[in-house]
Order: C-alpha cells, then structure tokens, then sequence
C-alpha cells in the first residue's frame, strides 16, 4: 500500500484514487462552504467576539493545511500494486508480532502511512521505530528495534498478511 523512501509514497491505484477525491471535495465544495459559513459569521457584526467567525477560520486553516499534505503527497505518489502475499512484512500488511517471542504478548497493526489509519486497527508507519524494524523481515524471524528510552527490543514475526480494509 504505502512505502516511503526518497519522498516517494507507493499507493494502490484505490488509495490514489480517494485521496484524489478528498483533494478535490477540499478545492471545490468544501472552499465553497467554508467560505460561506465565514461571509455568514462576518454579517453578525463585532469579529472580536464572534465565535462563529473565529471557529470558521479555524476550520478553513485546518483545512488548507490538509489541502498542502494531500497536494504534497500526490505530486510525489507513485501507484503501484499490493505487497505480495509472500510472508515478508511490507507496507500495507498487516503484521503479528510476540514481544521478545512471548506467544502471548503479542500486537496486531497495519504498517503503513498515516493516511491508512482507520478505526479497525492500529497502524504504525514504515518509519516508526517499530515499523522500520520489522519492515523486510519474514515471518518467523525475530526483529530489533530501539524503544523511545534508547533500550533495544526484540519481537518476532508471527504473521504477515497483504490489508484488504
């Protein structure tokens, strides 16, 4: 699904395509209403103690950033196909590990970038410590990475499985 390396972004053609559509609803409908609710807030008078206005140029802040992240993202995505089902943990599957190979203590997540999170299940990018550390490692091998305090941890690969959300 996604892999970043050199600033390129791999996506399917399906994610490509969304965030496509997410790009134009904020460029086209979404300018349209913001700036709508703005005019509105505006004709209530005094702005120093408008909240309406005040939150409506919130929102259109908040929304012109998102419009630079998925502009951004785009100009540098490259469409490409899903990781292959092949056991070798890659962005855009969905990754079982035991903490220092403790059967029991394990964690289920997407490795992948930000714009895949979704409620169903935890996802970790592909430059988090984790995710860089298990990324290229095959199921049944044991992965390091360093934990946020420096100390170095163990876990190993139970399974690794293409994300079909």
């Amino acid at each position: 699904m996604t892999q970043t390396s050199e600033n390129v972004t791999w996506l399917t053609q399906e994610a490509y395509n969304k965030l496509k559509e997410e790009l134009e609803y904020l460029t086209g409908p979404a300018r349209t209403e913001i700036s709508a609710k703005i005019a509105a807030a505006r004709e209530e008078g005094d702005l120093r103690e408008n909240g309406g206005y005040h939150a409506a140029k919130e929102e259109q802040g908040k929304q012109e950033l998102r419009v630079r992240q998925l502009t951004q993202l785009l100009e540098s995505a490259k469409v490409g196909e899903a990781p292959a089902a092949d056991g070798v943990v890659a962005p855009g599957m969905v990754v079982t590990i035991a903490f220092d190979g403790d059967e029991d203590d394990t964690l289920t997540f997407l490795l992948a970038s930000r714009e895949y999170a979704s409620s169903d299940i935890e996802t970790y990018s592909p430059q988090s410590p984790l995710g860089s550390g298990v990324l290229g490692h095959k199921v049944g091998e044991d992965a390091q990475y360093e934990l946020p305090n420096g100390k170095p941890a163990s876990v190993r690969i139970l399974k690794a499985e293409p994300y079909n959300g």
